[in-house]
């Protein structure tokens, strides 16, 4: 399955693609044909891999228990560190960040079940997503989320390739865990904030799928 966050790109190239085929096949003969025949393969491919949206079995505790989080994106865990975050908890956090390379699903997902009670985008910069200031600096949105166990703060980042962040979530929506809410098209990164208290369960350098792994949990 295809993501509709990615529709209008999707639907350039393949455009781009077909026409590049077409070349090959109706207007070219031998070696320029070969060419544009596989310059357009490549990009019907690329596309089809890149915005592919899998379905995603949700843990079974996760279903039930308010208190767990799970990953909000797929990739390599590059950091974990203490830092100390004003916007949405107001208090010293621990952050989780998921590096999303150009070939993981960049599809997202809501971390953690509950109301929406915080957001803002800013449009940035554009550091390659794995460097330690792109998490203030590039562009991104800030969500935090509430329910009744706690809150956690989550950021989209983009990349050096990334031009765009996609969303449908906005301030007062009520969020279900790994439900879909958006997209970093290309290269991207995504951190996650939570309360010193609660558990992490996974380590740097570590592969995380988005809707299916749990990082953490409030107890």
């Amino acid at each position: 399955m295809l993501t509709k966050y990615g529709t209008d790109n999707i639907l350039v190239m393949l455009l781009v693609s077909f026409v590049l085929m077409g070349l090959g096949l109706f207007v070219f003969r031998q070696f320029p044909a070969y060419i544009f025949l596989g310059l357009g393969l490549i990009i019907f491919i690329f596309t089809i891999w890149f915005f592919r949206d899998p379905d995603r079995k949700l843990p079974t505790e996760a279903e039930t228990n308010p208190a767990l989080i799970i990953a909000p994106a797929d990739g390599k865990i590059v950091e974990i560190k203490d830092v100390e975050e004003n916007l949405f908890l107001h208090s010293k956090a621990k952050q989780i960040s998921i590096f999303l390379s150009p070939l993981d699903v960049h599809v997202n997902r809501i971390p953690f079940g509950g109301t929406v009670k915080f957001f803002s985008y800013n449009p940035g910069d554009y550091l390659v997503a794995y460097h330690p200031k792109s998490s203030e600096l590039n562009e991104q949105t800030r969500i935090g989320v509430e329910n009744k166990v706690g809150k956690i703060f989550f950021k989209q980042i983009t990349g050096i390739l990334a031009r765009r962040i996609v969303w449908d979530i906005k301030i007062g929506d009520t969020v279900a865990i790994g439900q879909r809410f958006g997209m970093m098209k290309f290269g991207s990164r995504m951190d996650i904030m939570v309360p010193l208290e609660v558990k992490i369960f996974v380590n740097k350098g570590d592969r995380v799928v988005a809707g299916e792994s749990i990082i953490g949990s409030y107890y």
